[in-house]
């Protein structure tokens, strides 16, 4: 008896197959195309990309890479966060081609179409991988949710809006004024 369709994963060997003109996923196996961002995204991903590499680089605490950017959890996952962090200890995972393991913070910024799987999909999976806090920038609503990794998966450390200044529990002391961002 054939195998349906939603028996079939994919694999990263898979995934190396691809086209290179179009942004994909992994996520359990299961294949998604990324849509190329909006401008405003992109202004946003700049914005936040900037202020959150300039804190890194003047403390020396590691990485931040921005999309695309192949992140492979497992060969089944494969990601391309917006924004990510890797810390000084923690270079190792950075290869020539990827990002083996997971970062220590994840920034995807939602959109309608990509809300669900960032909000939903990506929030088990970046737990599960043990990436240690997760930003999730709605550009909508001009507000980003910080998530820090507890016992139980991903919990609400803070709800910062446009108005507000950003503070991060895994990087003490930054401070990112959200009026600059949005």
């Amino acid at each position: 008896m054939p195998a349906s369709a939603t028996n079939i994963k994919f694999t990263y060997q898979d995934y190396l197959l691809l086209p290179e003109d179009k942004r994909y996923e992994l996520i359990e196996g299961e294949l998604f195309m990324v849509p190329a961002p909006a401008p405003y995204h992109q202004e946003v991903s700049k914005n936040l990309f900037l202020a959150l590499n300039s804190y890194i680089e003047s403390k020396k605490l590691g990485k931040v890479y921005y999309a695309p950017l192949d992140v492979v959890l497992s060969d089944k996952d494969v990601v391309q966060p917006d924004i990510l962090f890797i810390s000084r200890q923690r270079l190792s995972i950075i290869t020539k081609k990827n990002i083996r393991g997971a970062p220590d913070l994840i920034i995807e910024i939602t959109s309608s179409t990509t809300r669900k799987r960032d909000g939903v999909l990506k929030r088990k999976l970046y737990a599960k991988f043990g990436v240690k806090e997760y930003w999730l920038v709605d550009i909508e609503k001009g507000e980003v949710e910080v998530l820090s990794l507890g016992e139980k998966g991903f919990e609400r450390v803070g709800l910062y809006n446009r108005d507000e200044t950003l503070s991060s529990p895994l990087l003490e002391n930054l401070r990112i004024a959200l009026s600059e961002i949005f």
